[in-house]
C-alpha cells in the first residue's frame, strides 16, 4: 500500500467540518458562544496533549517540571505545562539534528506517515528554526490566513501584491497557499527587493491592476516612496484598496496616506503558529482566532498570567496542529494585552491590542523598558515630514546606555530636533536622541529591501 499523499492526509470534508470555510467565519465562529467556544478548545487541547506525550520533547520538557498525564485533566489545567521558546527547540534540533525531536513523524506506521511540509524561520534572532507542518495542519494554517483576508473585504476580484519573502521562510509560501487555495484572487508573488527590485515592483503593480498589497507595513510605505519615483503617484497610478499585514507599531493612518487612502489591516503571526489575531471592519482591536488558537499572555519576568489590559508576552497553543509538530504554550516573546472593551462587532472572541515589541529586543534606559519597534510611530505621528524607516542605536560605554532615534525625512535634515527629543522624554520618560536622514539614506542599516523584518536596533559598545 501505498503512503498517504498531502491530499489524502489534508482529509478536506472532515477539515472543513471541523474549521468551516473563510466566508463562515463571522457567523460560525466569531460569534460562537463562550461556553461552547470553551468546550471545543478544551476537546482539542485535550487531543493536541495526547499527542504531545507521544513526543520525545515534551516528555522531557514536561518531565523536567514534575508533570505527568493524571495531572492534565481539562484546558484548565495548561498553566501545570511549562512553556517553552526558540531555544528550547533549537536545542533540540542540536541534539538531534537536522530537524529536533519536538516532531511526531515517528508515531505513524511507515505506510501511513503523511508527507511533512519543511520551511524555517527567517533567522532574524538567531540561525533559522526548522517549521514542520503535516498537511492537514499546513492546510488548516492556510485556511486561518484566509479567514482573515475575508473579514478584511479581499475578494476573488481583487489583484494581489505579496511581498512576503520566499526561499527557506515560510511566509510567501504559506500566503501564497493561502490566497491560491482559499481566496481566489489573483496573486503577484514579488517578495523581498532581493527577489523583485523594488521599482519594478511598483511597475508590476501598475501593468497589473493591483488593487491589494500584503506583507510588513515597513516596507510596503517603502514602496510608495519608491513609486513616486518612478513617476507613479499612489491612489492614481495604482489604486490601492485593501492593505494588509504585519502592520506592528507603524503608523497606519501614514500607510494608508502614502497609498492615497487605502484601508490598513493588521494581523498577527509567526512561523511556527500562522495567522493567530486580526483585525476586521471595526478596527478596534485584533480579533484572536480562538477556536484554532488559545493565546495566554503572562508576565515577562515571572510567567504569571497578567490581569486584562496588562502588556506581557504572548503564549500561543495551536489547538489545530495535531498531526505533526504540536505546539503547546510556545512562548513566542512577542508583547502584546488583551483588550478590556466590547466588541463594537457583537464578536465573542477576545481581542489584542496588536503587536507592541519584543521582550528578547527591549533596551532598559535608567530602569523605563524600551521597545524599539514601538519608537518610530512616536515620531511619525507627531509630524507627516518624518518617514516610516527609523532604527535606534544604542551605545554603551562605562556600563551605561544612550539611545538615539535615526529616522528619515522628507524634509530639512538639519532643522531642529528639540520638539522630538521632548516628545519622546514626554512619552517615554526618559532622553532619548534623535537624528534626520534623508530618503533611502538608512536603507543600508535598516536592510529595508533585504529583509523579511527591517533592523531596529543596533547596539554599539565603545570601549
Amino acid at each position: 500500500m501505498s503512503q498517504p499523499s498531502y491530499f489524502d492526509a489534508m482529509n478536506y470534508e472532515a477539515m472543513i467540518a471541523d474549521y468551516g470555510r473563510p466566508e463562515t467565519f463571522v457567523d460560525e465562529i466569531a460569534k460562537m458562544p463562550r461556553d461552547k467556544l470553551r468546550a471545543l478548545q478544551n476537546d482539542r487541547f485535550l487531543k493536541l496533549v495526547a499527542f504531545g506525550w507521544k513526543i520525545p520533547f515534551y516528555q522531557r520538557h514536561w518531565g523536567a517540571a514534575g508533570v505527568t498525564p493524571d495531572d492534565i485533566r481539562s484546558i484548565d489545567d495548561i498553566g501545570k505545562l511549562p512553556p517553552y521558546s526558540k531555544e528550547d527547540l533549537m536545542a533540540s534540533v542540536e541534539a538531534h539534528p537536522p530537524i529536533g525531536d519536538f516532531h511526531g513523524l515517528d508515531t505513524y506506521a511507515p505506510e501511513d506517515r503523511p508527507p511533512l511540509v519543511f520551511q524555517t524561520t527567517s533567522g532574524t534572532t538567531g540561525r533559522p528554526q526548522p517549521l514542520l507542518f503535516g498537511p492537514r495542519s499546513r492546510e488548516i494554517q492556510n485556511l486561518l490566513l484566509a479567514r482573515f483576508y475575508a473579514l478584511q473585504g479581499i475578494r476573488r476580484d481583487d489583484v494581489m501584491h505579496s511581498v512576503y519573502g520566499h526561499g527557506m521562510v515560510n511566509g510567501g509560501h504559506y500566503v501564497r497557499e493561502a490566497i491560491l487555495h482559499w481566496t481566489g484572487a489573483q496573486l503577484l508573488t514579488a517578495g523581498t527587493g532581493i527577489e523583485t527590485r523594488s521599482a519594478n515592483q511598483v511597475n508590476l503593480m501598475k501593468d497589473f491592476g493591483v488593487t491589494a498589497i500584503i506583507g510588513f507595513g515597513d516596507y510596503i510605505t517603502y514602496l510608495a516612496g519608491v513609486a513616486r519615483k518612478e513617476g507613479l503617484e499612489p491612489g492614481r497610478d495604482i489604486n490601492i484598496r485593501v492593505i494588509s499585514g504585519h502592520m506592528g507599531a507603524e503608523a497606519r493612518e501614514a500607510i494608508s496616506k502614502a497609498w492615497g487612502g487605502a484601508e490598513v489591516y493588521d494581523w498577527y503571526g509567526v512561523g511556527d503558529t500562522g495567522a493567530i489575531a486580526g483585525e476586521g471592519p471595526d478596527h478596534a482591536g485584533m480579533y484572536v482566532q480562538e477556536d484554532a488558537q488559545f493565546l495566554e499572555i503572562l508576565d515577562v519576568d515571572t510567567g504569571a498570567t497578567v490581569p486584562d489590559g496588562e502588556s506581557g508576552d504572548m503564549v500561543v497553543t495551536c489547538l489545530y496542529k495535531d498531526d505533526v509538530f504540536p505546539i503547546i504554550r510556545f512562548n513566542t516573546h512577542d508583547v502584546s494585552a488583551f483588550r478590556t472593551d466590547p466588541s463594537p462587532s457583537g464578536f465573542t472572541l477576545r481581542r489584542i491590542v496588536g503587536f507592541q515589541g519584543r521582550s528578547d529586543n527591549m533596551v532598559k534606559l535608567r530602569g523605563i523598558n524600551i521597545y524599539p519597534t514601538g519608537l518610530g510611530v512616536i515620531l511619525t505621528e507627531s509630524d507627516p515630514e518624518l518617514l516610516n524607516d527609523y532604527v535606534c542605536i544604542v551605545t554603551r560605554q562605562d556600563g551605561r546606555d544612550e539611545m538615539t532615534v535615526h529616522i528619515e525625512t522628507m524634509g530639512d535634515t538639519n532643522r531642529d530636533v528639540s520638539g522630538y527629543k521632548a516628545l519622546l522624554k514626554q512619552r517615554l520618560g526618559v532622553e532619548i536622541g534623535v537624528e534626520l536622514a534623508g530618503p533611502g539614506e538608512l536603507a543600508e542599516l535598516t536592510q529595508i529591501e533585504k529583509r523579511q523584518k527591517p533592523i531596529r536596533l543596533i547596539t554599539r559598545v565603545v570601549e
